[in-house]
């Protein structure tokens, strides 16, 4: 099967490429680097269900991350699963980061559609409890 002019085999490396350099974007805090591989109309769907429709609400929703609200946060690779044909991969991964001045990790993965070299849409699972970003109740 092709996709394109390039094989198969050949378009599934472009993807695993572009994918890695897109954490690899993440992991160093370089959010010019991750907004380029975004489509101007593309749409990231958060964890807890917040969807983000064009490259300035995407920006808006990952600024918090990338200003160390979270403190430093990396995504550690798990597996990737690549579909040449459609441009959709699958990106499993251990996020670190801390929560309340705590480290702390949690898994999850992105579902990642490519066309060409853009992102048209980003869709987040978690597992993690959707209060883990909430402030501490105070105590009596």
């Amino acid at each position: 099967m092709t996709t394109g002019t390039a094989p198969a085999g050949g378009e599934r490396e472009r993807l695993a490429r572009l994918t890695e350099a897109f954490v690899d974007a993440f992991n160093r805090n370089d959010l010019e680097a991750v907004m380029s591989y975004f489509a101007d109309d593309a749409v990231y769907d958060e964890f807890n269900g917040t969807a983000n429709a064009g490259v300035e609400a995407i920006r808006r929703a990952f600024t918090p991350q990338f200003t160390g609200a979270f403190g430093e946060m990396k995504f550690l690779d798990e597996d990737l699963f690549i579909d040449a044909e459609t441009g959709k991969v699958m990106a499993s991964w251990v996020c670190t980061l801390e929560v309340k001045g705590q480290p702390t990790s949690w898994r999850g993965l992105d579902l990642l559609h490519w066309q060409g070299d853009r992102l048209t849409r980003k869709l987040t699972y978690a597992k993690a409890k959707v209060p883990l970003f909430e402030s501490a109740s105070p105590t009596a």
